[in-house]
């Protein structure tokens, strides 16, 4: 009886450190981090306006930061590859500098179709500096994620399908928990089936004070580990 014992507390110890190291962590707040911003079609290098107001409030509100805007051409023929190197490019080069570097990632219409291409070639600790993306008016649009909302944080385009989005690609599984991915119906590029093409709705987000407030609460609370 009692040669038993020490095997029933070694199988309690055992059963209560693997518990206890089953709990989930509390994320770190990031200390720095930067903000790959890259713009739609047709928008002079530099900053986008569709993430203006949102960085403004995201870089008062998180100390540490700094943006970097994706250079590329972002021309009408919507070749976004040369915007999808330079966001892996300075994705690498920041975290290689840095393990502890935070990275922010947003795309607004073509930029987002960039962004989401460089996805899947983010990978191990580059995936892991990544914090959150967040995309507006995303022509790779992929119906039923669930990190697909409205400028309300709603599901009203959920099932919305993006202009450029054939069955393949969109943001990839292991990417949902990071993004938000805003559509709002009307828009022709992230929604074909309510529009037809670069509509209002597609030039609304700068404006819309519920787009900008849902990505300032999304980012910061991605960089500060509370979301």
């Amino acid at each position: 009886m009692f040669s038993k014992l020490p095997l029933i507390l070694l199988a309690t110890l055992t059963l209560s450190t693997l518990s206890t190291n089953a709990t989930p962590l509390k994320r770190a707040a990031c200390t720095k981090y930067t903000i790959i911003d890259t713009r739609g079609t047709g928008e002079p290098q530099g900053p986008s306006a569709g993430f203006r107001t949102m960085n403004s409030n995201i870089r008062s509100q998180v100390s540490g930061g700094d943006e970097y805007d994706t250079v590329y051409p972002a021309g009408a023929n919507q070749d976004s590859s040369q915007g999808t190197r330079n966001i892996i490019s300075k994705v690498q080069s920041l975290v290689d500098a840095d393990a502890s570097h935070c990275v922010v990632l947003e795309g607004y219409s073509q930029g987002a179709a960039a962004t989401v291409n460089a996805l899947p070639q983010i990978t191990g600790k580059y995936f892991d500096a990544v914090k959150a993306v967040f995309l507006i008016g995303d022509p790779l649009h992929k119906p039923n994620l669930a990190c697909n909302v409205d400028p309300n944080g709603g599901s009203t385009t959920k099932s919305a399908t993006g202009i450029s989005y054939y069955g393949q690609g969109g943001i990839p599984s292991n990417w949902v928990a990071k993004s938000l991915d805003v559509c709002v119906t009307g828009d022709g590029v992230c929604s074909k089936e309510t529009g037809n093409g670069i509509t209002i709705q597609h030039l609304s987000y700068p404006n819309s004070q519920p787009t900008q407030n849902l990505g300032t609460k999304f980012v910061v609370g991605k960089l500060q580990g509370t979301s």
